[in-house]
This record gives structure tokens, sequence and C-alpha cells, in this order.
């Protein structure tokens, strides 16, 4: 019986995204009105929570994608805790992707892959903060970037209307 042998280095396909590294950019947590904080969260606080993705290009096919994560708990107008993360990580991107995907390959996949470990620094730093974890739902994040390319168009837009013409 003949076992098939793994593909060599060369032969093996090209990933159109790899992470190289990933690392916390900016990260804080305030607990402003403890210790009467740590009896509020039982009361069924506002739990907000915000997320954006933004990327810059570092190099040929080389760009860093930075998760924004914020939530706030609240009740009434009290803070009971607030969290902010900036995730980022070194994204290259494959020969085999097409220029004009490179995008939304960064602005989709990219996000997707550094989401697990942004939501678990999130849910260590309110558990460790005395509060029960908070845990992130899943980001659908190609409706996430749709939004944001949508955004984006209407502000080009309303720009352009204001510039007078020649």
């Amino acid at each position: 019986m003949n076992t098939p042998t793994p593909p060599t280095p060369a032969e093996a396909p090209e990933a159109p995204l790899a992470i190289a590294v990933q690392y916390v950019r900016d990260f804080s947590f305030e607990n402003p009105n403890a210790p009467q904080s740590l009896n509020e969260m039982g009361n069924n606080p506002n739990i907000t929570v915000d997320m954006n993705v933004d990327a810059k290009q570092l190099g040929e096919r080389q760009y860093e994608v930075i998760l924004r994560v914020g939530a706030k708990a609240a009740k009434d107008t009290r803070t009971i805790f607030e969290v902010e993360l900036q995730y980022a990580g070194i994204c290259q991107i494959g020969k085999i992707v097409p220029d004009d995907q490179i995008s939304p390959l960064v602005m989709i996949e990219g996000p997707r892959m550094l989401f697990p470990f942004a939501r678990g620094i999130i849910a260590n730093a309110t558990r460790d903060g005395g509060f029960p974890p908070l845990l992130l739902n899943p980001v659908n994040f190609v409706a996430l970037y749709q939004r944001m390319a949508a955004q984006q168009k209407a502000s080009a837009e309303a720009q352009a209307g204001d510039t007078p013409e020649a």
C-alpha cells in the first residue's frame, strides 16, 4: 500500500493571506466607580460594544490590520466599566491575490483571523476587573466592510459636491 507523500514547500499552495505577527497596540480598562460598581453588574447593566477595522500598507503586499474594540457597561448614568482595545496584526498578501481583491481580503479576513484573540483579551480583562467575562458575539466582517465602504463612498460624494467647479 502506497501512502501519499505530503507536498514539498515548493509544491504547497500559497496562502492568500498570512498573519506574520499579532500584538496589542493599545489597551485600556477602567473601573471608575469601584468598589460600588462591582455590585451593580447583577442589575442588568446596559452594555454597548463598538467595533471598527483599519488597515495601512507597510510594504509591498504587507498591511497592518487594526481591530478596534470598545465596550462600556453602564447603569443609568454611572459607568460600571469601560474597556478599549486596539489589536493588530501584520498581514502578508500572497502573490496569487489579484490587486483589486487585496482591500476586501485585508479588511475582512485579517480582522476575522484576529478577532478570537481580541475577544479573549476583552473577556480576561473584564473578568480580572471583578466582573463576569464579557464574551463578544461573532462579527460579520463582510457586513462591516460593506458598511464602511458605503460610508467612505458617501463621504467622497459629499466632498465632491462641496467642491466649487472651475
